[in-house]
């Protein structure tokens, strides 16, 4: 969350000459509300439901850069769509993501107590990023910019 994955993504399919898509904005057009509303309305269960299809449409749909929630990764079925890809993960430290986002409470998983509450997302899903990651690009203290050149950079070393 906040991590810059929309930014990066739109950056990086300019500079690969190719479309750019988000699956959260896919979740929100087809159901016509916030994220924040569906998880309050009808629970994170059903949310995970929507994005997973979501996902799986995008991946079968798309054939630019690609945006995904921070939770998409929970789901074995999205691991295993993820590892034909080229996926690079956007890293960031909890300060950075305060410094960011100031951890506010509009982001439902992060309603209650918004450092911890990171600091255990972060934990529970590393590994996973990890898992799928075809790269690691760190963000913290980097510009946009300069993150889409680090991801370019870091694809181009994983294919040589």
């Amino acid at each position: 969350m906040g991590v810059g994955k929309s930014t990066v993504g739109r950056l990086l399919a300019d500079r690969l000459g190719v479309g750019h898509r988000d699956t959260d904005d896919d979740i929100v057009a087809a159901q016509g509300r916030s994220i924040a509303d569906i998880f309050v309305e009808e629970g994170e269960d059903a949310f995970r439901a929507l994005e997973k299809d979501a996902v799986r449409a995008a991946l079968e749909d798309h054939d630019g850069v690609l945006s995904l929630g921070g939770g998409a990764v929970l789901d074995a079925g999205t691991r295993a769509l993820l590892a034909a890809q080229r996926v690079v993960y956007l890293s960031m430290d909890v300060e950075e993501a305060v410094r960011r986002t100031g951890l506010n409470t509009a982001r439902p998983l992060l309603a209650v107590n918004p450092r911890k509450q990171w600091r255990e997302l972060m934990q529970a899903r590393r590994h996973l990023y990890e898992e799928v990651a075809t790269a690691v690009v760190p963000t913290d203290g980097r510009t946009p910019e300069e993150v889409t050149e680090a991801a370019l950079d870091a694809l181009e070393l994983k294919q040589a």
